[in-house]
This record gives structure tokens, C-alpha cells and sequence, in this order.
């Protein structure tokens, strides 16, 4: 996958709307009634907040998985995954002086992050900003997209992936949910 920049713009205007926005750990994000998803960089003005992410290669998974999920991701932006969560996270220091073998085997072996999205495509759709790199506030922003039919799952999904090993390492974790027309 070729990089891309993506801005989530928080503000009072937008085509998804906010049905609620909680802070699960750290710092909270300004309120806003509206989230907009632009493919370019937006400068910080007369909105509350840009968060902003690069998409990129998947890091932390083996040929089996990637081809795996490849072939059952659905694209974001199917007419009827009306349903939308921005869940921007930050991972702790420990985390990020860990090896790159020792976060995958904690994030897949003790934490079977992959395992467990790939139960859930593709009812609900995901994408992958990274941030940590563009030294912005949230290592990474998680978008999922999803019908509402599938909102059950989706909980079910982030409960399962908030429960785990991995989740001792997230220093920040804002979670908003959206919907469109």
C-alpha cells in the first residue's frame, strides 16, 4: 500500500457525526459534534482538532496473516457501513524501547490481535494511520467502518482487543463513535 496522509478533522461542521465521545485512558480530545476524514494535510484552524496518520505496509504480521487479510478486508466507504469509530491510541515508551519482535509477539502471540480483527471482516471494515513517526499526539489512529446491523460486533471486537495484553501498553486511548447519512 502506498503512504498516504490522512487528517481527521474535529469541529462543528462534517460529514460524520459524533454520537459520542469517551476518553478510555489519558489526556481527553476537545469535544466536537462532527469528525471529517481528508486525504491531505489540514492546517489547525477554526477547528477544534487535526489528527493526522500515514497509511502504510501492515508492520507486525507474517505472509499467512497478510494474505489473509487482504482477501477478506472489505474497502472503507461501502454505501452501507453507515456506522464509523475513530479510536486514536498512544502506546507507552516501554512499548516503543521494545524490539519489533517483542511488540509483534505481544500484539499477536500473547495478545492474537490479528487473530481476533480477522473474526470480525468483513463486517466491519479497518484502516491504519500510523503517527508515531510524524510525532504527532496518537501513535496511531484506528478507523472502522461497519453497518448498523454490525455495531454488536463491533463492540464485541474492541471489548475483545481492550482486554488483552497488549492494551497494558496504551498511555492515551480516545474513543468516538459516528455515524453518516
Amino acid at each position: 500500500m502506498a503512504r498516504r496522509l490522512f487528517s481527521f478533522v474535529g469541529s462543528n461542521t462534517g460529514r460524520w457525526q459524533v454520537t459520542r465521545m469517551e476518553t478510555c485512558i489519558g489526556t481527553p480530545l476537545e469535544q466536537v459534534s462532527f469528525v471529517n476524514v481528508v486525504e491531505e494535510d489540514v492546517p489547525l484552524a477554526q477547528v477544534a482538532w487535526v489528527l493526522r496518520g500515514v497509511t502504510s505496509y501492515e508492520r507486525y504480521v507474517n505472509k499467512a496473516e497478510q494474505q489473509l487479510l487482504i482477501s477478506v478486508q472489505p474497502a472503507i466507504g461501502r454505501p452501507q457501513a453507515t456506522c464509523a469509530a475513530l479510536i486514536p491510541i498512544k502506546k507507552s515508551v516501554v512499548w516503543w524501547n521494545l524490539p519489533q519482535d517483542e511488540r509483534r509477539a505481544i500484539l499477536e502471540e500473547q495478545s492474537h490481535h490479528i487473530q481476533t480483527g480477522v473474526q470480525y471482516l468483513p463486517a466491519v471494515a479497518r484502516r491504519l494511520h500510523h503517527g508515531h513517526d510524524l510525532g504527532e499526539p496518537f501513535d496511531f489512529l484506528t478507523w472502522f467502518e461497519y453497518a448498523p446491523e454490525d455495531a454488536e460486533a463491533f463492540e464485541r471486537l474492541a471489548g475483545e482487543l481492550r482486554g488483552t495484553e497488549e492494551w497494558d501498553y496504551v498511555d492515551r486511548e480516545i474513543d468516538i463513535r459516528l455515524v453518516r447519512d
